[in-house]
């Protein structure tokens, strides 16, 4: 899938990784870039048009499909990650709100936009993943579950949307240097650098891009079930 000439919706597009995707799609030559995020006062990248869009609210995600009728490129970006295990008080509404956002918010774009991708003859979908999506933390537990329903999520859109021809990657990455790995002691990928190998695999028809040494390793010691328990234990 070319971003030269694509009409690209960025989910979460206000800040970190989300606004480096909607500049490096300008720069690529995508002819509309639409930043969505909650405020969009909060959006400032001159050539996007900002659009009002919270993943969780479906009455703002009919409102993007009723605006935004050509769209050929839907990265799924927007996220939430809070700090916190599974047996402690309030882990089952973290959770919720973990899976409102990153698991069925995505779920409410790709569903809305399929047949808009459909009618452009199949376009692209973009799911931001995570290492995490393929081993957890007791550091960010609510975060790596819902991580690991939005691949598996990925990976069945992937098979449905297959007959249109649409193109379904999924994104694979450790720490990224933005504000929401903030105040995070581990090594940091720049998110110009994801974006940049995310859209470079995008081009080239992949369906899945590990992005940094990390979820790269992960991902081929994910057969080894002496690794798996190793991790998991930490």
């Amino acid at each position: 899938m070319k971003l030269e000439n694509a009409v690209v919706l960025v989910t979460g597009a206000n800040r970190g990784l989300g606004l480096e995707f909607a500049r490096q799609a300008l720069e690529r030559g995508a002819r509309r870039v639409y930043a969505g995020a909650r405020d969009i006062a909060s959006v400032k990248l001159a050539g996007v048009e900002p659009i009002e869009l919270d993943v969780t609210r479906p009455e703002q995600v009919k409102a993007a499909v009723e605006r935004i009728g050509d769209l050929s490129v839907l990265i799924n970006n927007a996220g939430i990650a809070r700090v916190g295990g599974l047996l402690h008080a309030g882990a089952q509404e973290q959770l919720q709100d973990h899976l409102n956002t990153n698991l069925f918010g995505m779920l409410n774009l790709s569903q809305a936009f399929a047949p808009v991708l459909a009618r452009q003859g199949g376009g692209a979908l973009v799911n931001v993943l995570s290492v995490i999506s393929m081993v957890n933390s007791p550091m960010l537990a609510a975060y790596g579950v819902s991580k690991a329903a939005a691949w598996s999520l990925t990976n069945g859109l992937r098979q449905e949307l297959r007959e249109q021809g649409t193109q379904v990657m999924g994104v694979h990455a450790g720490f990224i240097d933005t504000d929401l790995t903030r105040g995070f002691d581990a090594p940091k990928s720049r998110p110009e650098d994801v974006v940049r190998q995310t859209l470079d695999a995008l081009e080239a028809g992949a369906l899945e891009v590990f992005v940094d040494e990390v979820s790269r390793q992960v991902h081929q010691a994910l057969s080894s079930s002496v690794y798996l328990q190793d991790a998991l234990a930490r």
